[in-house]
């Protein structure tokens, strides 16, 4: 049995440490995405949830919005000036989500008539909109008197939502109305915060990073501008509440600016945005100071901050992080939409630097902390993901704060962004799934075809076609989860060289047919020591998937039940279970252990759950 340290897993001396200096040797953004719209997702494992999406997820979404809460209606009444604002100050923000998610379907799944909800929508936001281009139905019907003094009343993260919306729907469909509206809402705000004007710093990230994508779309410099500004106005003292309360620098990610930042602080979500904001601006801005202070923050983050399931914070008092190693199972907050953002941050880190150490945490999140947001029937969703519960704690259909159900909706029809990369001399595969690429490369055509069964076996079948000789050599990514592999060309073993985490296949012709096959063991893992919470515990894994224990599987004992040193496990299809999962069962001793993936619990009926097991010697 191999017993490994969790927060170890993706320690940089797996890969060496050396390499943590590499980020100022390498062109800022090595590695360019390939955009999901390019990607047709044709896998066992995803297409159903896909599938979920479009018939579940996003008629939920559109329901709760527009019939079951008054989210719609405080866009009608705040273009009428009359009449109440109902919910949150910040639920604009959810219909600009689920937007977004309804865009990123219709790139890759037209359909008119969910084309038609999100044009009427628009245009009761656009009504909505201040003649100064001022857009945001609490103030406008509570008050526009009040906007623009509490930094925390999320004026800004609304606006940000509101750009990625726009940016989406002008690339699923080419109509503008929506990227109109933001850029005179971008505009009002640069008419009243910048250099030699007011100072401001957002209390909830997500607007530096939409400038980018404005700019990106708009070309406008102003809007990149503007993104660096913001982020440079933290940790100099300028944060407030207004009247209405006291500013927290540690809970706002506001006690030193952003390229001194060594250690993660307060709300995980916030924090996610934030570095996802530094890594785009970095990028363009070529700041190699953002990227060190990243550096820095990942490792606090992944080595001694995160869970096993790939989630991160643990408070729920914050909705975020209290010191390291601090990691309690039941207690655990590990929200939803903190899950989706590391996968994000992650995919920005793995463009700066090629090294696949950040796709590992990414996979890890997606499969593990993501995934179990949404029930398998695509229309319950988790805000918390605890790593262990006694049976009260239950996906629901919509949350009084539902940024994660409307987070669900724009990640998912979204998840091909993170399969393939392209660099100067490379193509980058990243994650297995079963699909179909189409993408321009040097002005050349190219078909990347991809065929597995992964995440239950680790068989993938690579073929790259292309009219004209590519020249270009192929990183194919070993999973830090994965101690042995091999890898041919068309049946002929391939003795590849590795660098970051990746195989480098460099005598390849179009047609074909890389063959990677991963060997899949269970692996029980251990916490670091200082995990107080998991001392004397374990954790079962294979490959990607982190396994968890209900009592529905396991009504004897549950409380009972522990894993040991001479353990024996089983991997056992159970194609008509839960939508289809390879169950673990173990035996130790006398006992009996059926393990299910993480992300399926809680979509049967009631009991107890636990990811971390007793151990005995």
């Amino acid at each position: 049995m191999k017993q490994y340290l969790l927060l170890s897993l993706t320690c940089l001396a797996l890969w060496g440490c050396s390499e943590q200096k590499q980020v100022l040797e390498t062109p800022l953004k090595m590695i360019d995405q390939v955009d999901f719209s390019h990607v047709h997702i044709q896998d066992h494992f995803w297409s159903p949830r896909l599938s979920k999406h479009i018939s579940a997820t996003l008629p939920v979404c559109i329901d709760q919005i527009e019939n079951q809460t008054g989210r719609m209606q405080n866009f009608v009444n705040a273009a009428k000036g009359e009449g109440e604002h109902s919910g949150i100050f910040f639920d604009d923000s959810d219909v600009y989500k689920a937007l977004e998610g309804i865009a990123y379907s219709l790139i890759n799944n037209p359909n008119p008539e969910l084309e038609k909800k999100a044009d009427e929508w628009i245009d009761k936001i656009a009504a909505a909109q201040q003649p100064d281009g001022y857009i945001n139905t609490f103030y406008t019907l509570t008050g526009l008197d009040k906007r623009w003094k509490n930094m925390d009343k999320h004026e800004m993260y609304c606006a940000g939502h509101m750009m990625e919306a726009a940016v989406a729907y002008y690339q699923a469909t080419g109509k503008r109305k929506l990227l109109d509206v933001s850029m005179r809402m971008a505009d009002h705000m640069m008419s009243l915060f910048g250099p030699d004007k007011r100072h401001w710093v957002p209390g909830h990230e997500e607007i530096e990073l939409a400038l980018v994508k404005l700019y990106q779309t708009t070309k406008e410099q102003k809007y990149l501008d503007f993104a660096n500004w913001l982020l440079e106005e933290r940790g100099h003292g300028h944060g407030s509440k207004g009247d209405e309360g006291k500013w927290d620098p540690a809970y706002y990610q506001d006690i030193v600016p952003v390229r001194e930042l060594t250690d993660i602080s307060g709300h995980a979500v916030r924090c996610m945005y934030l570095y996802c904001g530094m890594a785009d601006v970095a990028a363009l801005k070529k700041d190699t100071g953002y990227v060190e202070a990243l550096d820095r923050l990942w490792d606090d983050v992944v080595l001694r901050n995160m869970y096993v399931t790939g989630g991160i914070g643990s408070s729920r008092h914050n909705e975020g992080f209290t010191e390291d190693y601090d990691l309690p199972n039941m207690d655990a907050y590990c929200e939803t939409c903190a899950s989706v953002g590391m996968v994000y941050w992650n995919q920005r880190m793995n463009q700066f630097t090629g090294n696949s150490k950040y796709v590992d945490v990414l996979e890890r999140s997606m499969y593990n902390g993501a995934l179990a947001g949404v029930s398998l029937a695509g229309d319950r969703f988790f805000y918390v993901n605890p790593l262990e519960s006694n049976g009260d704690h239950h996906r629901q259909a919509w949350y009084g704060c539902a940024c994660c159900p409307s987070q669900i909706s724009r990640f998912l029809p979204s998840i091909g962004n993170y399969i393939y990369g392209t660099s100067d001399k490379a193509l980058w595969v990243n994650l297995y799934m079963g699909n179909t690429t189409q993408i321009t490369v040097d002005n050349k055509e190219v078909t990347l075809k991809q065929e597995t069964d992964y995440p239950w076996d680790g068989l993938v079948k690579l073929t790259v076609t292309s009219a004209h000789p590519l020249n270009k050599e192929l990183h194919i990514r070993i999973p830090g989860w994965c101690k042995k592999y091999t890898l041919s060309v068309n049946g002929n073993p391939v003795n590849a060289s590795t660098d970051k985490g990746y195989a480098i296949v460099k005598d390849w012709k179009s047609g074909d047919q890389i063959t990677l096959n991963m060997d899949m063991p269970i692996e029980m893992v251990s916490a670091d020591p200082r995990v107080k919470q998991n001392v004397g515990k374990r954790a079962v894994q294979r490959g990607p998937l982190v396994y968890c224990l209900e009592e529905i599987d396991n009504s004897k004992n549950f409380a009972d039940l522990n894993l040991a040193a001479g353990t024996s496990f089983e991997v056992k299809d159970e194609p008509g279970k839960l939508g289809g999962i390879k169950e673990i069962e173990a035996v130790s001793g006398n006992q009996k252990l059926s393990f299910i993936p993480y992300y399926t619990w809680d979509n049967r009926e009631a009991g107890k759950m636990k990811v971390w097991i007793d151990y005995k010697e």
